[in-house]
């Protein structure tokens, strides 16, 4: 059953933590996954924010779900967070917190010290994307338990459960992490390419499956680049084994292609944009037999 996707910014508290869009009946061995697109903000985390709503709605891979959820119609299922990547970020570990960002001390076990966590880009960020301090006050630990587990949790169950249910029925199972990237935190030194696919350099995906990617995307005018600077974040590195028959690919969109990345409003250029996406998920899914064989 397909589930609609909500309008931007909306803020019901009982909005479930992931939408699922799926196919009567799936009819590739492929997932995309759409883990930053969510835009669901808790009244309490806006009180708590010293930043408006636009300001993190920024953080956001704005209507990323949006872009690619014509796989539903190649039989392709789309998982897709609805929290926003601000409040709890499921790309990352369960537990890469910062200490700085607690009133109460850290359990020993937390990951403190990440190349993330110094970022402040953790599994509860301390900065939004462009370098802002999110909070008026410090958190207690709790607070991020509740986040982990009412948030996190529930979308990497789902997402396992997916893959899991995927390899039982086909064998393999290929997953597609679909983010979009801001203007200017690409490249410094020359033109920044219109998509980043991120394999983990090889080792999360069959290179056959992303020159294919490569291939199709480029075949549609868009410019490619590989593992830089986007190389692959958690989910990619996580659940990327293609010894074991899965595969994860991130793809790295540039927002200008496709939204105003100020006012987080489409661009008329959003139409073609999904339109050539969907062509990428039609490829696959014709090559998924020959793709995905062991």
């Amino acid at each position: 059953m397909d589930l609609p996707i909500p309008d931007p910014v909306a803020a019901s508290q009982e909005t479930p933590p992931f939408g699922l869009l799926r196919p009567t009946l799936q009819a590739a061995p492929i997932i995309l996954a759409s883990p930053h697109s969510g835009r669901d903000y808790p009244d309490a985390f806006i009180e708590a924010a010293r930043l408006d709503r636009l300001a993190l709605r920024r953080s956001e891979d704005g209507f990323v779900d949006e872009l690619f959820a014509g796989a539903v119609e190649h039989g392709v299922p789309l998982l897709r967070a609805t929290f926003p990547r601000a409040y709890c970020d499921p790309n990352r570990e369960a537990w890469e917190l910062d200490p700085a960002m607690f009133e109460d001390e850290l359990p020993a076990w937390v990951n403190t010290s990440s190349p993330r966590v110094g970022a402040g880009l953790g599994t509860i960020a301390r900065v939004v994307a462009s370098g802002e301090a999110i909070y008026r006050r410090k958190l207690h630990f709790a607070e991020a338990e509740a986040r982990v587990r009412d948030c996190w949790q529930p979308y990497h169950d789902a997402l396992g459960g997916l893959i899991a249910e995927t390899r039982r029925r086909f064998g393999a199972c290929l997953l597609i992490d679909c983010h979009s990237m801001p203007s200017g935190h690409v490249n410094r030194r020359d033109v920044t390419p219109d998509f980043v696919l991120g394999d983990v350099h090889g080792t999360a995906c069959a290179p056959r499956i992303t020159r294919l990617v490569e291939q199709t995307l480029r075949e549609l005018g868009y410019s490619i680049r590989r593992n830089d600077p986007y190389a692959g974040g958690y989910v990619t590195r996580h659940y990327g084994r293609p010894r074991e028959g899965t595969h994860a690919l991130q793809i790295e969109l540039a927002r200008p292609l496709y939204m105003d990345e100020g006012r987080m409003e489409k661009l008329p250029r959003f139409a073609q944009v999904q339109r050539d996406l969907s062509t990428l998920i039609a490829n696959l899914v014709a090559a998924a037999p020959s793709l995905l064989a062991a």
